[in-house]
Protein backbone atom coordinates (compact mmCIF):
# COMPACT_ATOMS: atom_id res chain seq x y z
CA UNK A 1 0.00 0.00 0.00
CA UNK A 2 1.28 3.65 -0.81
CA UNK A 3 0.32 6.79 1.24
CA UNK A 4 -0.12 10.02 -0.54
CA UNK A 5 -0.23 13.52 0.40
CA UNK A 6 -0.48 17.12 -1.52
CA UNK A 7 0.93 19.85 -0.09
CA UNK A 8 1.54 23.37 -1.58
CA UNK A 9 -1.75 24.77 -2.88
CA UNK A 10 -3.38 28.19 -2.04
CA UNK A 11 -4.10 31.13 -3.23
CA UNK A 12 -2.35 32.71 -6.17
CA UNK A 13 -2.74 35.60 -8.77
CA UNK A 14 -2.83 35.14 -12.31
CA UNK A 15 0.80 35.05 -14.09
CA UNK A 16 2.23 34.04 -10.46
CA UNK A 17 3.33 30.84 -9.69
CA UNK A 18 3.11 27.34 -7.19
CA UNK A 19 4.89 24.55 -6.28
CA UNK A 20 3.30 21.42 -5.71
CA UNK A 21 4.64 18.51 -3.64
CA UNK A 22 3.26 14.92 -3.58
CA UNK A 23 5.19 12.78 -0.59
CA UNK A 24 4.47 9.18 -0.63
CA UNK A 25 4.90 6.85 1.72
CA UNK A 26 5.05 2.80 2.25
CA UNK A 27 5.31 0.86 -1.17
CA UNK A 28 8.95 1.50 -2.59
CA UNK A 29 8.68 5.23 -4.48
CA UNK A 30 10.55 4.42 -7.06
CA UNK A 31 8.63 1.90 -8.56
CA UNK A 32 6.23 3.02 -10.14
CA UNK A 33 5.25 6.37 -12.52
CA UNK A 34 3.32 9.23 -11.17
CA UNK A 35 0.81 11.79 -12.12
CA UNK A 36 -1.04 14.73 -11.12
CA UNK A 37 -4.68 15.33 -11.85
CA UNK A 38 -6.83 18.41 -11.48
CA UNK A 39 -11.15 18.80 -10.74
CA UNK A 40 -12.51 21.80 -11.20
CA UNK A 41 -16.09 22.78 -9.30
CA UNK A 42 -18.77 20.57 -11.47
CA UNK A 43 -16.07 19.04 -13.74
CA UNK A 44 -14.05 15.81 -13.64
CA UNK A 45 -10.75 15.10 -12.56
CA UNK A 46 -8.37 15.70 -15.63
CA UNK A 47 -5.02 14.37 -16.60
CA UNK A 48 -2.52 17.25 -15.72
CA UNK A 49 1.06 15.75 -15.61
CA UNK A 50 2.88 12.32 -15.59
CA UNK A 51 6.20 10.93 -15.16
CA UNK A 52 7.78 7.67 -14.70
CA UNK A 53 10.08 5.78 -12.40
CA UNK A 54 12.95 7.25 -13.39
CA UNK A 55 12.02 10.91 -14.41
CA UNK A 56 13.55 10.32 -17.50
CA UNK A 57 9.51 10.23 -19.43
CA UNK A 58 7.55 13.06 -18.81
CA UNK A 59 4.04 14.14 -20.08
CA UNK A 60 1.47 16.72 -20.05
CA UNK A 61 -2.03 17.92 -20.83
CA UNK A 62 -1.98 19.97 -23.93
CA UNK A 63 -3.19 23.36 -21.80
CA UNK A 64 0.02 23.21 -19.19
CA UNK A 65 2.76 22.27 -21.69
CA UNK A 66 5.41 24.84 -21.46
CA UNK A 67 3.73 26.42 -17.75
CA UNK A 68 3.90 23.46 -15.67
CA UNK A 69 6.98 20.97 -15.12
CA UNK A 70 6.91 17.89 -13.41
CA UNK A 71 9.67 16.44 -11.50
CA UNK A 72 10.61 14.00 -8.42
CA UNK A 73 13.24 12.93 -6.17
CA UNK A 74 13.03 9.52 -5.37
CA UNK A 75 15.64 10.26 -2.39
CA UNK A 76 13.43 12.11 -0.68
CA UNK A 77 10.04 9.65 -1.65
CA UNK A 78 8.63 13.26 -3.43
CA UNK A 79 7.09 14.73 -6.23
CA UNK A 80 6.73 17.78 -7.60
CA UNK A 81 4.29 20.52 -10.10
CA UNK A 82 6.09 23.67 -10.74
CA UNK A 83 3.16 25.68 -11.84
CA UNK A 84 4.40 28.80 -13.67
CA UNK A 85 2.27 31.12 -15.33
CA UNK A 86 -0.76 30.23 -13.99
CA UNK A 87 -4.24 31.18 -15.59
CA UNK A 88 -7.65 31.08 -13.82
CA UNK A 89 -8.70 28.21 -15.72
CA UNK A 90 -5.69 26.47 -13.82
CA UNK A 91 -8.08 26.90 -10.51
CA UNK A 92 -9.49 23.67 -9.05
CA UNK A 93 -8.17 20.74 -6.62
CA UNK A 94 -4.63 18.85 -7.09
CA UNK A 95 -4.70 15.78 -6.74
CA UNK A 96 -1.66 12.97 -7.05
CA UNK A 97 -1.90 9.34 -7.96
CA UNK A 98 0.42 6.50 -8.66
CA UNK A 99 0.27 4.08 -11.39
CA UNK A 100 2.14 1.52 -13.24
CA UNK A 101 3.27 3.29 -16.09
CA UNK A 102 2.47 6.89 -17.37
CA UNK A 103 -1.05 6.82 -17.90
CA UNK A 104 -3.36 10.03 -18.84
CA UNK A 105 -6.66 7.96 -17.70
CA UNK A 106 -7.71 8.38 -14.39
CA UNK A 107 -8.94 4.29 -13.00
CA UNK A 108 -5.21 3.83 -14.15
CA UNK A 109 -3.87 5.21 -10.61
CA UNK A 110 -4.33 2.69 -7.91
CA UNK A 111 -3.47 5.17 -5.45
CA UNK A 112 -4.64 8.80 -4.80
CA UNK A 113 -3.45 11.79 -2.28
CA UNK A 114 -6.41 13.86 -0.47
CA UNK A 115 -5.93 16.79 -2.56
CA UNK A 116 -4.82 20.43 -2.63
CA UNK A 117 -6.77 23.34 -3.41
CA UNK A 118 -5.08 25.48 -6.26
CA UNK A 119 -6.77 29.16 -6.71
CA UNK A 120 -6.07 31.57 -9.12
CA UNK A 121 -7.61 35.35 -8.82
CA UNK A 122 -7.48 37.24 -12.35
Amino acid sequence: QVQLVESGGGLVQAGGSVRLSCAASGRTFSNYAMGWFRQAPGKGREFVAGINWTGGSKQYADSVKGRFTISRDNARNTMYLQMNSVKPEDTGTYYCGATKVISTVYVDYFAWGQGTQVTVSS
